[in-house]
C-alpha cells in the first residue's frame, strides 16, 4: 500500500538535517510536550485534592440531613423515625442529632464552634474511630470530643473541663440557661482545619439540656449512605427518604457544602485555562516551524506546482507536518505527565532536600500530594491541542499553497 504523497512529503520534511528548520521542529515538539504535561499534571493534582476533601467531608459529616420543613420544631419520634429510615436500601445509619452554635470557654479563651449532639451508641457511624488521636471514643455522661485545632487554641488536653454556654440565653429572655461543664474525653484529627477547630461533639442528652429541650427530641436526623459519590444510587436514596418522610426537607452533602465544591471546581478550571496559554505558546512554535519550512522549501513548492500538484495537496502537506509535530508532542506530554505523577512524591522529596519546600503535610493534613488522572480530561486536553495546532498550521500551509510556481522557481 503506497503512502499518500502529501503524507510522504510531510514525513520527509521531518528528517533531521543540519538546518534551522530541524532545530525549530525539535523545539516545537518539546514545547507542545511540556505544555500538555503541565496541564495534565495540574488537573490530576487538583482532582486528587478535590477527591480528598470530598472524602474527608463524607467521613466527618452526614450524607443527608433530614429536618422539619416550614417550622422550627423538634422531631419528637426521632428513634422510631431513625429505625424506619435505616430500612431504606442504601442507608447505613440514621442518627438523631442537635446542631447549634455555642460559646465555649477555657482559661478565659473563648470560641464559637458548632455543637453536635448525637446518640453515644451511634457515634461510630458519625465519625471514624481512627480519627481519635488522644483519649477515648466515648460520649457517656458530661463528655465532649473536640478537634486538635480547637484544643490548641484553647489550651485543652484530655481530661480538662470545657465550659459550654447555651445560645438559648440570647433567644429566651425569661429563662436563664446555665453553662455545662464537659470533660474532654477525646481529641480527633480529620485533616481539615475547619473541622478540627470548629466542632464540639457531645451526647444528645447534653445538647438537649443546652437547648432547653426538656421533653426530648432532636432537631435533625443525620443519615449515612453506602456510596454517596455514586450520584445515581445516592439520588435514589434521597427520593426514598423524602417519600418516607413527607413534610421533611432532605439536605444532601452536596447542597450543604456547595460553596466549597464550587470553589474547588472554579479554582481547577481557572488553573487549567491559565496553563493552556503555555500550550498555545507551544502551538505558535509549530506555526513558526512551518513558516521557516515554507521559506526554505520555496523552490520545491514551485517545482511541485509546476509538475501539476494541486494547491490542496501542497496545503495538506504542511498541515500534516504540523499535525505530526502536534501528535508527537501530545503523546510525549501524556507519557511525561504520567511518569511525573507516578514519581511525584520522590520529586517532592528531592526538591525538599534541595531547600524547595513545595508541600507541607502539616498544613494540608496529608502525608503526600494526592492525584488522580481522569482519562476523559486527557482526551479533552489532547483534543484542544489538536484543534489549536490545526488552526496554527492553516495559515503557513495556505501561504505555501498560494505561491506562484514561476516566481517560486526564480527565487534563489
Amino acid at each position: 500500500m503506497h503512502t499518500p504523497f502529501p503524507l510522504f512529503l510531510a514525513l520527509k520534511y521531518l528528517k533531521p538535517k543540519r538546518s534551522v528548520a530541524s532545530v525549530v521542529t525539535f523545539v516545537s515538539i518539546v514545547g507542545v510536550m511540556f505544555g500538555v504535561a503541565i496541564v495534565i499534571i495540574v488537573r490530576a493534582v487538583m482532582t486528587g485534592f478535590g477527591d480528598t476533601w470530598k472524602g474527608k467531608i463524607l467521613d466527618f459529616k452526614p450524607h443527608i440531613t433530614l429536618v422539619r420543613g416550614g417550622e422550627f420544631r423538634p422531631i419528637d419520634n426521632e428513634m422510631e423515625l431513625c429505625a424506619r429510615l435505616e430500612q431504606i436500601p442504601g442507608v447505613t445509619a440514621a442518627l438523631p442529632s442537635i446542631v447549634a452554635r455555642v460559646l465555649v470557654e477555657h482559661n478565659r479563651r473563648v470560641l464559637a464552634p458548632l455543637l453536635t449532639g448525637t446518640d453515644p451508641g451511634r457515634l461510630p457511624h458519625l465519625m471514624r474511630q481512627e480519627y481519635i488521636v488522644s483519649g477515648a471514643f466515648d460520649l457517656e455522661g458530661d463528655a465532649a470530643i473536640i478537634g486538635t485545632g480547637m484544643a490548641r487554641q484553647l489550651g485543652l488536653r484530655v481530661g480538662d473541663e470545657l465550659l459550654v454556654y447555651s445560645p438559648m440565653n440570647l433567644v429566651d429572655k425569661d429563662e436563664v440557661y446555665f453553662p455545662e461543664r464537659l470533660e474532654v474525653t477525646g481529641l480527633y484529627e480529620s485533616g481539615k482545619y475547619d473541622y478540627d477547630s470548629g466542632y464540639v461533639i457531645t451526647s444528645l442528652a447534653v445538647a438537649r439540656d443546652l437547648m432547653g429541650m426538656k421533653k426530648g427530641g432532636a432537631y435533625a436526623i443525620h443519615l449515612k449512605t453506602v456510596d454517596p459519590q455514586n450520584m445515581a444510587v445516592f439520588n435514589r436514596v434521597v427520593r426514598d427518604v423524602e417519600a418516607l418522610c413527607p413534610g421533611y426537607v432532605a439536605q444532601t452533602w452536596l447542597e450543604i457544602d456547595r460553596e466549597l465544591f464550587t470553589a474547588i471546581a472554579t479554582e481547577k478550571n481557572m488553573m487549567v485555562i491559565l496553563l493552556m496559554f503555555i500550550t498555545i505558546v507551544a502551538i505558535f512554535c509549530v506555526m513558526n516551524t512551518l513558516i521557516v519550512l515554507t521559506v526554505q522549501k520555496t523552490n520545491e513548492i514551485g517545482l511541485l506546482k509546476a509538475l501539476g500538484f494541486s494547491s490542496w495537496q501542497v496545503m495538506l502537506t504542511f498541515v500534516l507536518h504540523g499535525w505530526i509535530q502536534c501528535f508527537a508532542g501530545t503523546l510525549l506530554g501524556i507519557a511525561a505527565a504520567l511518569a511525573v505523577l507516578r514519581n511525584l512524591q520522590n520529586l517532592v522529596a528531592f526538591l525538599g532536600r534541595c531547600g524547595v519546600d513545595v508541600f507541607q503535610p502539616s498544613i494540608y493534613g496529608l502525608s503526600e500530594i494526592p492525584w488522580r488522572v481522569v482519562p476523559s480530561e486527557i482526551v479533552i486536553v489532547a483534543g484542544m491541542v489538536v484543534v489549536f495546532c490545526t488552526i496554527a498550521s492553516v495559515f503557513p500551509a495556505w501561504r505555501a499553497a498560494r505561491m506562484d510556481p514561476v516566481a517560486a522557481l526564480r527565487k534563489e
